[in-house]
């Protein structure tokens, strides 16, 4: 690989969380692609994504709007960020273009109204479904589940770990730096079986969330940052 910095395309990008995670990217110096089922939609996100980072005296910076299929096939690493119900079509719709990338599953099941209730897929968690479904010749790494979309989106520091899940190191490896260029702390949190875990995860989040009135994370003890 060389020095520099990889392409990324956030399918499904135009949420606060791809947005956010869009914002910190391309702070950090990578190239974003942002994807939407529609070029016109995702280009809506991005005029107004720039004029937020403009505001806020990040002017130098490059984010681009594209449609999922066309996002996915130009960019070097991928992440998904739509929501479960929407997971698999999206999924199919772009695997042409994932063959020997690295697939970031920010996917959790979450099935409305009861999203405060862990309801995990017969597969174990949307990163198994997407690692089944995709095959060995992308590596899918499970990440970002458990990070509050506005803390990312308000582009300020805050404390919470990320915990990255898949069956290839080097993958999780090049998932943790982009953790780490978001502002975050990352793991390895083992194999993307572990994926159940921390998926589960964002439902007991969204319960202390509607209980204590916040934005929660996770962080770990015990253990020294990584990189220290």
């Amino acid at each position: 690989m060389t020095d520099k910095l990889p392409t990324i395309a956030i399918i499904g990008g135009t949420g606060d969380l791809g947005t956010g995670l869009a914002r910190r990217w391309a702070q950090a110096g990578y190239n974003v692609i942002i994807g939407s089922r529609t070029a016109d939609k995702a280009a809506e996100a991005v005029t107004a994504l720039r004029a937020v980072m403009a505001e806020r005296g990040c002017k130098s910076v490059s984010v681009q709007a594209a449609d999922n299929v066309s996002a996915a096939r130009e960019a070097d690493i991928v992440a998904l960020t739509v929501p479960f119900a929407h997971h698999r079509a999206t999924l199919e719709s772009i695997r042409d273009g994932l063959s020997g990338k690295i697939l970031i599953d920010v996917t959790v099941p979450l099935l409305p109204p009861k999203v405060a209730r862990v309801q995990l897929p017969p597969e174990g968690s949307a990163g198994q479904i997407a690692q089944n479904l995709l095959g060995e010749s992308v590596r899918v790494v499970s990440a970002f589940q458990n990070v509050a979309a506005e803390h990312l989106k308000d582009g300020h520091s805050f404390d919470c770990d990320v915990l990255v899940c898949g069956d290839s190191k080097e993958a999780r490896e090049a998932v943790i730096a982009l953790v780490e260029a978001a502002g975050l702390r990352g793991f390895h949190a083992g194999s993307i079986a572990n994926a159940a875990a921390v998926e589960a995860l964002t439902s007991a989040l969204i319960f202390i969330n509607k209980q204590y009135q916040c934005h929660a994370g996770i962080r770990l003890t015990g253990v020294a940052a990584p990189g220290a």
